[in-house]
């Protein structure tokens, strides 16, 4: 018969099979430990708010503020909810009074009231802001804007971003949203009404400037008019004067002028004086 030895295992390899295998033990026991504090505690981080949910009581009302809370594991849920003003973008197509067609996104900044935080989540969720602010905004931009014509939403948009901010906020406090600010970001008209806009600020340019013109002509007739009156009664003046001293005036005014043309002459850089009754160069020339 023929028999099949058997080598026996060394001590050191026995050792280190069972080293590793306390060491897995250890291990476990020591990850099931750290598993124990995130089943029975939660945190709230700066700027959040959470509801406990609990399987005996429902949702409590009182919200739990910032930081570490206890929870019983399968027992109580909580329920977290960012408190902190965000942004939100709605874009909106609308008419307007005189049958435009308008495009006007529209910015939101929001944050849930605190004191209602269990309202909010009663009647819409923690995704209230998807349910309720599109809704909300479409409604009542197409209500105000149907109000105004599409010129008077650029002349008047200060009001009418106030009329908007003021009705989107009373409809928000009632599902307790508060808004902390509504702007009108982007206001597009079609082409058709831009091209004719347009237009009409270049005709209305252009009337103001014949306005002007028709005002220029006016009181150049105005000036030449008075012009004309003075040297009527300028002339009346001179014939008084004639007849009271004779030609002597006409003879002042005559020195006057001649002493202007003089005084011009003198100024003048290119105007050469010569002597009368004295031979020149001019003069070599021929009698």
């Amino acid at each position: 018969k023929t028999r099949c030895s058997q080598h026996p295992q060394h001590p050191t390899t026995t050792m280190a099979q069972a080293a590793v295998a306390v060491a897995g033990r250890g291990l476990g026991g020591l990850a099931a430990v750290a598993a124990v504090p995130a089943l029975f505690l939660f945190n709230v981080d700066a700027g959040e708010r959470a509801l406990m949910w609990t399987m005996s009581s429902g949702l409590k009302r009182e919200p739990y503020k910032e930081g570490t809370h206890l929870k019983i594991p399968y027992v109580m849920r909580p329920v977290t909810y960012d408190v902190k003003a965000r942004a939100y973008e709605i874009p909106t197509n609308t008419g307007t009074k005189d049958m435009q067609n308008v495009q006007i996104h529209v910015r939101l900044l929001f944050r849930p009231d605190i004191e209602r935080l269990w309202d909010v989540h009663q009647e819409l969720g923690v995704d209230y802001e998807t349910k309720l602010l599109p809704s909300v905004c479409n409604e009542i931009l197409k209500s105000i804007v149907a109000q105004y014509d599409a010129e008077a939403l650029l002349t008047m948009r200060e009001r009418v971003s106030q009329e908007i901010r003021d009705g989107i906020t009373e409809r928000c406090d009632k599902f307790g949203i508060i808004i902390e600010d509504v702007a009108i970001t982007h206001l597009n008209y079609s082409k058709e009404f831009a091209k004719a806009i347009e237009e009409k600020q270049v005709a209305e340019q252009e009337a103001e400037r014949q306005k002007f013109i028709v005002q220029l002509e006016e009181q150049k007739k105005r000036a030449a008019i008075i012009r004309a009156e003075g040297d009527a009664e300028a002339a009346v003046l001179m014939v008084e004067s004639m007849k009271s001293y004779g030609k002597g005036i006409v003879e002042v005014r005559r020195i006057e002028a001649a002493q202007q043309i003089a005084d011009t002459l003198a100024r003048a850089a290119n105007v050469m004086y010569l002597p009368g009754g004295q031979n020149t160069l001019l003069s070599l020339g021929g009698k």
